[in-house]
């Protein structure tokens, strides 16, 4: 597998399972403890020896690579229209947001005040989330186009689950920078699908 298209590929599958999970939350699904654990932790996880550390271990990794796989491959009936709709706003986004530097300082100082509480607190507290969430409010939610987030409206009325469905959409920003670092691209997503679907069967096959 070469190294490059899999980092691509970590971080593809780290941004759908941020989405999936975002779209679980809001319609009130039950979400898989170990995805949402390590979506959480990447967003802390800012300065990692290598992409493979940043969610940790491939079966954390597992939802994202199961829905990237089906969005890869050649089935219309397996893949999620909203979801990939999603996930193009959120590319747009990041790259709206890499060309604010101001903004981006912002996100970095809102992330080691949080991460000064997450000594205290499990990653999952309301406190931690609710701290992520805020710095999601006050940044990525102000550019335009805003992600609305369909569901259920009296889940997302609950401010717990607002909370929550904020902080994956910044991990999924995180996942969505890592992707750009790793030299992701749109003609990448297009043009070298083929790889990057041979790379997610292959970690599935770790997972």
């Amino acid at each position: 597998m070469n190294a490059a298209d899999q980092n691509r590929t970590i971080a593809l599958a780290g941004l759908f399972q941020a989405v999936r999970l975002v779209q679980q939350t809001a319609t009130g699904e039950a979400r898989d403890e170990l995805a949402t654990n390590a979506c959480i932790n990447s967003i802390f996880n800012t300065d990692p020896d290598a992409v493979t550390d940043i969610f940790g271990d491939t079966a954390a990794l597992r939802t994202g690579l199961e829905v990237l796989a089906k969005q890869l491959g050649n089935d219309n009936k397996q893949r999620d229209m909203t979801l990939t709709r999603y996930v193009i706003t959120l590319l747009h986004l990041e790259r709206k947001l890499s060309r604010k530097s101001a903004m981006l300082d912002e996100i970095g100082d809102g992330i080691a005040r949080v991460r000064e509480q997450a000594d205290f607190f499990d990653l999952r507290h309301p406190t931690i989330i609710a701290g992520l969430a805020d710095i999601y409010k006050r940044t990525i939610s102000t550019l335009q186009p805003r992600i609305m987030v369909s569901g259920d409206q009296s889940v997302l009325a609950n401010q717990d689950s607002k909370n929550m469905v904020r902080t994956l959409l910044l991990a999924a920003i995180r996942a969505a920078v890592l992707w750009r670092q790793c030299g992701g691209s749109r003609v990448k997503l297009i043009f070298q699908r083929k790889a990057l679907l041979a790379c997610c069967e292959s970690l599935l096959r770790e997972a």
